[in-house]
Order: structure tokens, then C-alpha cells, then sequence
């Protein structure tokens, strides 16, 4: 008998296909996600959910629908997931890491440069009708060549920013709990330093960590006064990694230049004093966006949960513990 997978919600149609034929499909195609008693209910019957980030999956879900074997989150982080809960059960817990480093990484060095040479700014100035002559300081911003790059988090995606900014002369500090080896330190061009001293040397400040009890508010009112009045704060990581509201204080009382966002605090709700303030650059959460690499996750997603329910590991597993 066909396993059956619950698709929470819409999904790039090459993993749909991957699927037919190797399970029974319970396909949710919408971008609006399913209420919590919608998706319990339409779980109850299935052995496998293919779910994202806005879908939180908790152990009361995993007690409610306990034929679920495998849920695959088409995303790197999977703070939506009570993992330690799914190992508990039985549950095993599978991302889609690595195709969306680079990505991530453009998008990240793209709000570098937006938000220290002040480019949505700059848009809504033209646009507005305001342009009327050129002015030797008219919207003068910050030099990313030769900056001081300090990066929070050298993972993948850290390292990928890393290599990036070296190609723009930039010094690179990092921290990270897991130091990187000698080599790889050497490799990327890259000096080890203390959180204080990323926060407090860096020109620019690129956020790469995954969202733990740990690195909540990771960058608070402390962080943000220890910065230079000149600095950039870069998140493409998750939303709660920042205090939103000391973040808008700082902007907005230039305690810090500027800041560049592509996560929330509390998704999709933005606080509204970012919403207003011209040194926030904000876009909706696109790090992974460009075509291929949305349909590659989706895909991976897909042979995750494929794999899980043929007893097989599945190549990105998780919590591999489960599998005993």
C-alpha cells in the first residue's frame, strides 16, 4: 500500500511530479497555509508532511496525527519544528541545506551594498520628483571596498558571504562558537574574533546564524551601541535573531548608519517605525528566491520525504539520532 504525504502548501510543480506515482498525494495548492485544526485533521491519515516555515509543527501536532513519519521542511532552518519532540516519536526531521548558499549569499551582499550606498533611498528620491540637480553630497553613503566585513555565523552561507566580500578588498572578521580550522581560515582570507569585537570593528555586520533559545535577540541595545555610527547591520537569518524595536531605535537616533533586512521579527508583520524610517532597506524574506534554487529545495524536499518512507536515510536528515 502507497504511503499518502500531506503538501501543506504550494510547491514547485517538478517535486509534485517527483512524487506521483511513488506516494499518495494530499496536495494543498495555495500560498495560504492551512489553519492548525485544518492541518491536524488532514494529517490524521498520512504518513508523511511536506511543510514549510510557516507552519509550525509541535508536539501536540506530532501526538495528534502519530502515523506522521517523516516531516520535510523545504527550507534550511526548521525553528517551525519541535525536533527534539520529533526524535521522541520516532519522527524524522529532514532541510534542504546547501543548494541555497549561494543565493542567500547574493542576496546578503546585495543589501551590503544597497543599504551602505543607501539605494532604496536613492529610488524613492528620484521617483518622488525630488531629483533636481546633481549635489556633491546628495545621498553620499559608505564605501563597501576596503571595509571592515564582520560576519556572525560561518557556516555555509557565511563562508559564501565571506568569499564575496574578499572579492571587494573587504577585511573579513568572524565568530562563530565552532571555530574554523587554520586552513579554512587561510582559504577564505578570514580572522577569528570575539562577538564584541565583530560588533564593535566591523563596518558592516552580516547576521548567518540559525535561530536557537541561545541567539534570540542575539542583537539587542548592547550590540547595537557598541557598533559604529557609520556601521550596516545585515540580516538574512531569521527575524528574531534581532530586537526589531531596539534595531528601530538605533536607526532611527543614528546609532548606527543603516541596516539592510530580509527577516522579521515577527513574519510578516514589520514594526512599524522600520516601515517609515529611510535607512532600513527592507524586502519580504526572498534570500532563496531566484528560480532555480526555489525548485531545487522544493525537489530535494520531495526526495527527503521519498526516501524517509522507503526506509531508506534521507539525504538531509536532521536528526539522524531517530534512525537509532
Amino acid at each position: 500500500m502507497q504511503r499518502a504525504v500531506l503538501i501543506s502548501k504550494h510547491i514547485y510543480s517538478d517535486a509534485v511530479d517527483y512524487l506521483r506515482g511513488r506516494v499518495r498525494l494530499d496536495y494543498h495548492d495555495s500560498d495560504e497555509g492551512l489553519p492548525a485544526a485544518e492541518l491536524r485533521a488532514r494529517l490524521g491519515d498520512k504518513d508523511g508532511l511536506i511543510c514549510q516555515l510557516t507552519d509550525s509543527v509541535d508536539a501536540a501536532l506530532m501526538d495528534a496525527v502519530p502515523n506522521v513519519r517523516v516531516v520535510s521542511n523545504v527550507a534550511v532552518g526548521f525553528d517551525n519544528i519541535d525536533v527534539g519532540a520529533a526524535t521522541d516519536r520516532g519522527v524524522m526531521v529532514t532541510n534542504t541545506p546547501g543548494v541555497l548558499t549561494n543565493t542567500t549569499a547574493d542576496l546578503a551582499f546585495a543589501l551590503i551594498l544597497g543599504a551602505g550606498r543607501r539605494l532604496g533611498e536613492s529610488e524613492r528620491y528620484l521617483r518622488a520628483g525630488r531629483f533636481k540637480q546633481w549635489r556633491i553630497d546628495l545621498l553620499t553613503g559608505w564605501d563597501i571596498w576596503g571595509a571592515t566585513l564582520g560576519v556572525f555565523g560561518m557556516g555555509r552561507i557565511g563562508q559564501a558571504v565571506a568569499r564575496r566580500g574578499k572579492g571587494f578588498n573587504m577585511r573579513v572578521l568572524y565568530y562563530d562558537p565552532f571555530r574554523q580550522s587554520e586552513e579554512v581560515e587561510r582559504a577564505l582570507g578570514i580572522q577569528y574574533a570575539s562577538k564584541g569585537e565583530v560588533f564593535s570593528q566591523a563596518d558592516f555586520v552580516s547576521l548567518h546564524c540559525a535561530l536557537t533559545p541561545e541567539t534570540r535577540h542575539l542583537v539587542g541595545p548592547a550590540e547595537l551601541n557598541a557598533m559604529k555610527p557609520t556601521a550596516v547591520l545585515v540580516n538574512t537569518s531569521r527575524g528574531p535573531v534581532v530586537d526589531e524595536a531596539a534595531l528601530a531605535e538605533a536607526l532611527e537616533s543614528g546609532t548606527i548608519a543603516a541596516a539592510g533586512l530580509d527577516v522579521f521579527e515577527r513574519e510578516p508583520e514589520v514594526h512599524p517605525k522600520l516601515l517609515r524610517l529611510e535607512n532600513a532597506l527592507i524586502v519580504p524574506h526572498i534570500a532563496s528566491a531566484s528560480v532555480a534554487t526555489r525548485t531545487r529545495m522544493c525537489v530535494m524536499a520531495a526526495e527527503n520525504m521519498a526516501a524517509g518512507l522507503a526506509g531508506e536515510r534521507p539525504p538531509n536528515i536532521v536528526n539522524p539520532a531517530v534512525l537509532g
